[in-house]
C-alpha cells in the first residue's frame, strides 16, 4: 500500500511538523548550553542536562491534559491551547535570570508542547490502523527527524549572530507557521459525535481500558526504557562531544550527521514494516542495540575513551536500531487504542516520559570523564526491553492456547 494521495502527503508532513515543535525546542538549544549556563549562573555542567530532561518531564505530565482534552473539545482546538502555552513560557525562558526560573520555563514549555506531540499521534491513530498506521507513523518519524538533523547548526547560527535569546524567539516563529497550516489546511478528524465529556470518569475509564490490553501496556513500557536511553544520549551529547573531545564548533554538525542515520533507518522501516511486521523488526532491532552496546561496554569497562571514531561508528549503530524501534513500539502500543485514541496517546507518553525522566537524569549523572555510561544505560534499557517483549510473546502464547482449548 503506496502513500501516493496528496491529501495523504500533506497531511504526514503536517503532523510531522508539530511533533517537531519538541524535537526544535530541544535539539536546537544544545550548542547553547555553555552560554545559557554563563547567563542564569549554572556552575556544574552536568547541571545544564536538566534543561534537557526537564522539559520532557513537562511533556509527560501535560500528556494526561492534552489526551483526554483533545477527545472533548477535538483535536485541533487543543493544539491551539497548546501553542498559546508554549509561547508563554518561551517568553519567560527568554527573560530568564536564574536556573530556577529557566527550569520553570522549560518545564512549562514541555507542558505547552504535549498538546501538539501527542494529538499528533491520535490525529495519525484517527485516520490508520495497523501495520499501515506504523508506515504512516514511520513517514511521519522521517520527517520529525529533520528537525535534529537542522537544529544544532541552526541553534550554533542563531547563537553566533544573535544571542541564545533568538533560539527561542525563532521556535515561536516555526510554531506560528505551522499553527497557520493546521488552521488553514488539516481538518479536525474527530468528528463531533464521536467526543466524549470532559470529566474524571472519562479519564479514570481511559487508564482502566489502558490497563486491560497487555499490548498497550508492555510496549508502553517499553518505549520509557528505550527513551531514557535515547534521552542520556540527547542530554549529553554536548558534554561528550564539546567537553571530553573538544569538538566544539565540530558538535553540532557531529549530532546532525547522526541524526541523519536515525532518519535513514526510520525511512527503511516504514518500506519494510507492512512485509515483515512492527513486533518482529521492534524485537530484532532490539536484540541488536543490547549486542552493540553491551560490546562497547566489554571493550571499554575501566580503559578512558576510545578514538573518537570507534565511538562514533558505536553512536552511528546504536542509533541506526533505534530509528527501527521507536515507530514500531508506538503504533503496538497505540493499535488497541483506536476508541480512545487521545487519552491512549496520553497514557502511553506520561508512562512513558516519566519512567525516562529519571532513569535518564539517574545515568547522566555518572557521565563525566567518559561515555561509558551512556552506553551501560543502553544496554540495560534495551536488555530490560526484551524481556518485556518476550513477557508480552508468552501472554499471547497463553492466550492462544486458551482459546484453541475453550
Amino acid at each position: 500500500m503506496q502513500i501516493q494521495k496528496k491529501s495523504d502527503i500533506e497531511f504526514i508532513i503536517i503532523m510531522a511538523s508539530l511533533m517537531s515543535l519538541a524535537s526544535l525546542s530541544i535539539d536546537a538549544l544544545l550548542p547553547g548550553l555553555p552560554e545559557i549556563a554563563k547567563t542564569i549562573g549554572i556552575s556544574d555542567p552536568k547541571n545544564n542536562q536538566l534543561l534537557v530532561t526537564i522539559i520532557f518531564l513537562g511533556m509527560g505530565f501535560g500528556q494526561l491534559i492534552s489526551g483526554p482534552l483533545s477527545d472533548s473539545i477535538g483535536r485541533k482546538n487543543t493544539i491551539y491551547l497548546g501553542f498559546s502555552l508554549f509561547t508563554f513560557s518561551s517568553l519567560l525562558c527568554i527573560y530568564s535570570t536564574s536556573m530556577e526560573m529557566m527550569i520553570i520555563g522549560r518545564f512549562i514549555q514541555g507542558i505547552g508542547l504535549s498538546a501538539p506531540r501527542t494529538v499528533a499521534t491520535a490525529m495519525v491513530r484517527d485516520r490508520f490502523v495497523g501495520d499501515y498506521m506504523a508506515k504512516i507513523m514511520s513517514f511521519v518519524t522521517v520527517i520529525f527527524i529533520l528537525a535534529p538533523i537542522i537544529a544544532p547548526s541552526f541553534g550554533k547560527l542563531m547563537l553566533s549572530n544573535f544571542g541564545w535569546e533568538s533560539i527561542f524567539s525563532s521556535q515561536l516563529l516555526f510554531g506560528l507557521f505551522v499553527i497557520i497550516w493546521l488552521w488553514q489546511r488539516q481538518p479536525e478528524t474527530l468528528s463531533p459525535d464521536k467526543r466524549k465529556q470532559m470529566s474524571l470518569s472519562l479519564f479514570t475509564n481511559g487508564i482502566k481500558e489502558f490497563a486491560k490490553h497487555p499490548q498497550s501496556l508492555t510496549f508502553t513500557f517499553m518505549s520509557g526504557l528505550i527513551l531514557s536511553a535515547f534521552m542520556v544520549y540527547l542530554s549529553s551529547s554536548q558534554q561528550i562531544f564539546q567537553e571530553q573531545y573538544g569538538l566544539v564548533e565540530e558538535f553540532p554538525f557531529i549530532f546532525s550527521g547522526i541524526a541523519i542515520v536515525i532518519g535513514l533507518s526510520t525511512f527503511l522501516n516504514g518500506s519494510l514494516v507492512v512485509k515483515f511486521g512492527m513486533l518482529k523488526l521492534a524485537t530484532n532491532f532490539t536484540i541488536l542495540l543490547c549486542c552493540i552496546s553491551l560490546t562497547y561496554v566489554i571493550l571499554f569497562f575501566g580503559e578512558p575513551n576510545p578514538n573518537f571514531g570507534i565511538l562514533l561508528l558505536f553512536f552511528v549503530l546504536m542509533l541506526f536500531c533505534i530509528g527501527f524501534i521507536f515507530g514500531n513500539i508506538n503504533a503496538l502500543a497505540m493499535q488497541p487504542m483506536g476508541h480512545i485514541a487521545g487519552i491512549g496517546a496520553a497514557l502511553f507518553g506520561f508512562i512513558g516520559t516519566v519512567l525516562a525522566v529519571p532513569i535518564a537524569t539517574f545515568i547522566g549523572r555518572f557521565i563525566d570523564t567518559t561515555a561509558l555510561p551512556l552506553f551501560a544505560g543502553f544496554a540495560i534499557c534495551s536488555g530490560t526491553s526484551l524481556l518485556l517483549i518476550y513477557y508480552y510473546k508468552l501472554v499471547l502464547k497463553k492466550a492462544s492456547l486458551k482459546q484453541s482449548t475453550s
